[in-house]
């Protein structure tokens, strides 16, 4: 399954280079909450095994990047992520390369998946974003990664994989709660900082 882990790596990494995501940056920086979330990663996705509790499921958080700069840029970002979760929590760069593979980019690719058929089959409203997008989407994307994690590489012997699906359901809800959150404020305060919303679709003046 190692070998799964760095195809899906290699493959991710190489389509966000061909879409060359820098460009849209314009010479600029991501937004700083974006900055901020994103050095926040390594520490959320490294929990269990910082802690030495392997039923502590970290959180995904990629969804929050997705939103604010768009699938490429978020899955270069997750290079440095991986080189970091290997120090930070004194673990093999596979197992590394593993969580970035499943806490990032499986779930920011889901929910962008998820997204483009919120966009397409539902109305074109701003609540439709804010839930569709960012809770929902990001509730399903996350706990779709997890659950297809567990199925194929197991789970530790000390847990069933009964728990270990239920850990990440309930994680991927605590995912969803604090995406859609941080989306509702952007949203209604900074929607500059969200590459994927935009006034002209989500609010449409008669």
């Amino acid at each position: 399954m190692i070998a799964l882990d760095l195809l899906l790596a290699a493959t991710g990494l190489a389509l966000a280079l061909a879409l060359r995501p820098w460009r849209a940056l314009a010479g600029t920086t991501p937004p700083w909450p974006a900055l901020a979330w994103w050095a926040a990663l390594p520490l959320l996705w490294s929990l269990d095994a910082i802690t030495n509790m392997p039923l502590l499921q970290p959180l995904s958080g990629a969804c929050v990047l997705l939103l604010m700069l768009g699938w490429p840029l978020t899955v270069l970002m997750l290079v440095p992520v991986t080189a970091v979760i290997a120090g930070l929590a004194d673990v093999s760069l596979l197992d590394a390369v593993h969580r970035s593979v499943w806490l990032g980019l499986v779930p920011a690719t889901l929910a962008l998946l998820l997204g483009a058929a919120v966009r397409r089959w539902l109305p074109h409203h701003l609540f439709v974003y804010i839930l569709g997008r960012g809770f929902f989407a990001t509730a399903l994307a996350v706990a779709g990664a997890g659950w297809l994690a567990a199925a194929l590489f197991g789970v530790p012997d000390t847990l069933s994989l009964a728990d270990v699906m239920l850990a990440r359901a309930l994680a991927a809800w605590g995912d969803a709660f604090l995406t859609g959150m941080m989306v509702a404020i952007f949203v209604a305060f900074k929607p500059q900082w969200l590459a994927t919303y935009t006034d002209h679709l989500y609010l449409p003046r008669d």
